[in-house]
């Protein structure tokens, strides 16, 4: 079901809108409107994670909630661009935990077998939020919009059509960034697990 489907855009947008100008009321009024979504929008950056992982869903939103009041006055379009900016700081809060929580390049996490154990030892499937994150600030430097099109889409759900509407582009450029983006993370990612082996 799309995001459009789900909530009301002009209702949300309205509130988006008092809340701009101070309305804090309306910040109260539109969290509940919108906290289903933020649930599945969290739902999928655990999907990532470790089953073990100390930080649940529900926290995730309210820890995205607590950084979105803390931000300065956003200037807010509508709907989708919340959605983004709550994605945004969904992102930047896991990667705060884990470097938190020493999960870095410092072997923090990591389970030690023996030689013996190691052929036994899969792959787990398991998103590798660091790199994934270093990789996006590599390409936001090469081509920022290309990085918020992965943001949008990958992290946000966003919908092509969606996409284009928070970057005020079309759905074709979005498509294009999409591709393009998807094809220089996949080589950037790769060069990474070839360093670290």
């Amino acid at each position: 079901m799309a995001l459009v489907e789900l909530i009301g855009q002009g209702e949300v947008t309205e509130l988006l809108l008092a809340w701009r100008q101070g309305d804090q009321h309306a910040l109260d009024k539109l969290i509940p409107l919108v906290y289903d979504e933020l649930k599945r929008l969290a739902r999928r950056y655990m999907t990532g994670e470790r089953a073990d992982h100390s930080l649940q869903t529900t926290a995730l939103v309210h820890e995205a909630y607590a950084r979105l009041i803390e931000t300065p006055r956003v200037h807010w379009r509508d709907r989708s661009h919340f959605f983004a900016i709550c994605a945004q700081l969904m992102r930047r809060a896991l990667v705060d935990y884990s470097r938190s929580r020493a999960y870095l390049k410092r072997g923090g996490g990591v389970t030690i077998v023996s030689l013996e154990q190691a052929p036994e030892i899969g792959c787990d499937g398991r998103v590798d939020l660091f790199a994934i994150d270093e990789a996006l600030t590599s390409l936001a430097a090469f081509d920022a919009r290309k990085s918020q099109v992965v943001e949008l889409r990958f992290f946000g759900g966003l919908t092509m059509q969606e996409t284009a509407e928070v970057l005020s582009i079309s759905p074709e450029t979005v498509l294009r960034d999409w591709k393009l983006a998807k094809a220089w993370l996949l080589r950037e990612l790769d060069s990474v697990k070839r360093r670290e082996a």
